[in-house]
């Protein structure tokens, strides 16, 4: 899934309207597992220039790279993680494992050829997925498709449910940058 949509799946599944800690730890949660793909792919375009063909097509797939992926989309360690704020009874730290897992449970069936080592580091293994969230080869206009009606139903949802004005601002912004590409390029096609 797109990262607007995760950010906005979380803050639907475990935000609370009555505490703006929650929410935002929630949001949190839902980014940190793209996080190091956001820092290595800036990093590498916009500091050290290198082509975007580089960074998506070979070290995007480096074993350097996939073992970063590995431990920041590890069931396993967010699972830790979730278990020890549930035990401790700790809402906001719940709040943010617990979207980081379900960021995970949603990309684990939407990424093919480009899948995470979700079981790391019990498991080497990757669930390479029919289907993908962004490969027209791979349903990924259906996906998509999907996807979008889902983002537009839940930040009606939050905004339904959250009258924090920054909240509210934050989610609007979500919704626009999740929505805004896939109207403009259906406008244009």
């Amino acid at each position: 899934m797109n990262t607007p949509a995760h950010l906005i799946f979380a803050a639907t599944a475990f935000g609370k309207p009555d505490s703006r800690k929650v929410t935002w730890c929630a949001v949190l949660g839902g980014f940190l597992p793209d996080l190091s793909l956001y820092l290595m792919a800036g990093v590498s375009l916009f500091l050290l220039g290198i082509s975007p063909q580089r960074v998506f097509g070979h070290l995007y797939y480096s074993d350097a790279w996939q073992q970063v992926f590995a431990i920041d989309n590890s069931f396993v360690l967010w699972g830790i993680g979730c278990g020890i704020a549930i035990w401790r009874k700790i809402d906001w730290a719940v709040a943010l494992t617990g979207a980081a897992l379900l960021h995970l449970a949603l990309d684990f069936p939407l990424h093919n050829h480009d899948a995470r080592l979700h079981f790391w580091p019990l498991s080497d293994w990757k669930f390479i997925s029919p289907l993908s969230y962004w490969d027209h080869a791979r349903h990924g206009r259906v996906v998509g498709a999907i996807e979008m009606a889902l983002v537009a139903g839940l930040s009606v949802l939050l905004l339904r449910r959250f009258k924090d004005l920054w909240l509210r601002i934050a989610f609007s912004a979500l919704a626009l940058l999740q929505l805004g590409p896939y109207v403009i390029w259906r406008v244009l096609l």
